[in-house]
């Protein structure tokens, strides 16, 4: 049985001693012939047993009664792949390729754990992120709904204020009160409008008094019925018409 002359981790130096071992006709065996298999066969399992993992414990598509069975029975043949590229790369040196075999597997196992847990603690990270976002972006949305609310009965009370104050007032000049104004960015200003409103009242004419043509008397031909009271003479249709009150309808 060959000795190997160099350690596990010099790698390239022990590298070249196997495949020169292996060209060596002189030399009983072939590891390069147990090596190379024995690498794959660890590399395919590993990579099934990492992506039976994965669908269980992450994704969760599987159960993981069935996943923890499908990694046990796949172990073995990871630890037998393992072991093979062990026995060719320490030449045949049992004790050595043991000794290999479980720094391997122990390195293998511990960096599929950190990873494992790495990556779920950052997708649990990122969920938790998302979620507080939402949380955060549904309270200023019902916020801002609840300001928008008070704004609106606020500014409806204005305006029920100020159409009561048109409805009784008769007329003339008055301010309206504070305005609310909605700006953006759920920002709002207050403004005081002044309104002027004019209204004009009809005012009726007294009745003119008129002048008798006949004894120059001065009276109101209405209050003695058209009749003159000093000669008694009846009253001229034009002074009747000069001294009646304006009708509503002539807008005068």
């Amino acid at each position: 049985m060959a000795t190997s002359e160099y350690k596990v981790r010099q790698v390239r130096a022990k590298t070249h001693e196997v495949v020169d071992y292996d060209h060596d006709d002189e030399k009983p065996g072939k590891p390069l012939h147990i090596l190379v298999p024995g690498g794959l066969i660890a590399l395919a399992v590993l990579a099934l047993i990492i992506f039976i993992g994965y669908q269980t414990f992450i994704e969760e598509s599987l159960s993981q009664n069935l996943g923890l069975v499908l990694m046990g029975i796949l172990s073995p043949f990871y630890v037998g792949g393992v072991f093979l590229f062990s026995y060719g790369y320490e030449l045949y040196n049992i004790p050595r390729a043991l000794r290999l075999t479980a720094i391997i597997v122990f390195v293998t196992l511990a960096a599929v754990v950190i990873v494992a847990v790495l990556f779920v603690v950052l997708t649990n990270s990122k969920g938790g992120g998302s979620s507080s976002s939402n949380k955060s972006s549904s309270r200023s949305k019902s916020g801002s709904s609840k300001s928008n609310t008070a704004e609106s009965l606020f500014g409806g009370a204005l305006a029920g204020g100020l159409s009561k104050n048109d409805s009784s007032s008769g007329g003339g000049h008055y301010n309206s009160g504070p305005v609310i104004i909605g700006g953006l960015g759920g920002r709002t200003r207050v403004e005081t409008r002044e309104v002027t409103k004019e209204v004009i009242k009809e005012v009726p004419k007294e009745p003119m008094p008129v002048t008798c043509p006949f004894c120059a008397r001065s009276y109101v031909p209405v209050d003695f019925n058209y009749v003159c009271p000093s000669c008694g003479a009846a009253t001229p249709k034009e002074l009747i018409e000069e001294s009646q009150i304006p009708k509503p309808d002539d807008g005068k």
